[in-house]
């Protein structure tokens, strides 16, 4: 092997042992959380209600699929109030009926996401909350605060649709 190759290589296999690196530290989370008074099943059923969701939601708002196990849903996203949308992907994994939605996309090994709506029972009502861990190389130069914040309004915007309905 020539000199001029060697060098190549190395920086080839430094470049990937960079990416490894950064892919393995590339993890944030958010999650915020509402209390609801009403059940969880009023809930679980306000949140299935396809007709519904559109009049309370103006955050992630479902624009095609049906929330199914194994089911692909294209949503528009809206992260600031009165911003564009974003259109986004999410393939529902799991539903534990009136506990969890759980959806995952996003690109992989760039930067993913793992979504999740969670419902107690508390003694006052309902606590639901949304999690959300991103994964991925871009993850360590992205800041996810905006869409903790984008989230706390789509809780408040359900909070308020179920306790003034």
């Amino acid at each position: 092997m020539t000199l001029p190759n060697s060098k190549w290589l190395i920086s080839t296999f430094v470049f990937f042992l960079l990416l490894a690196f950064i892919y393995m530290i590339g993890k944030k989370s958010v999650s915020t959380h509402v209390q609801i008074n009403t059940s969880p099943e009023k809930v679980w059923e306000t949140l299935f209600n396809a007709e519904n969701v559109k009049k309370w939601n103006k955050v992630l708002i479902p624009i095609k699929g049906d929330l199914q196990e194994g089911n692909v849903i294209n949503y528009d996203f809206y992260q600031d109030e009165n911003g564009k949308s974003s259109r986004i992907n999410a393939t529902v994994e799991e539903i534990v009926h009136q506990k969890m939605i759980q959806q995952k996309g996003g690109v992989p090994l760039v930067l993913t996401f793992n979504h999740q709506y969670l419902i107690e029972p508390s003694p006052s009502g309902t606590t639901v909350r949304i999690h959300e861990e991103y994964r991925g190389v871009m993850v360590p130069f992205w800041n996810p605060a905006p869409v903790e914040k984008a989230y706390e309004r789509l809780l408040h915007q359900l909070k308020n649709f179920i306790e003034n309905e």
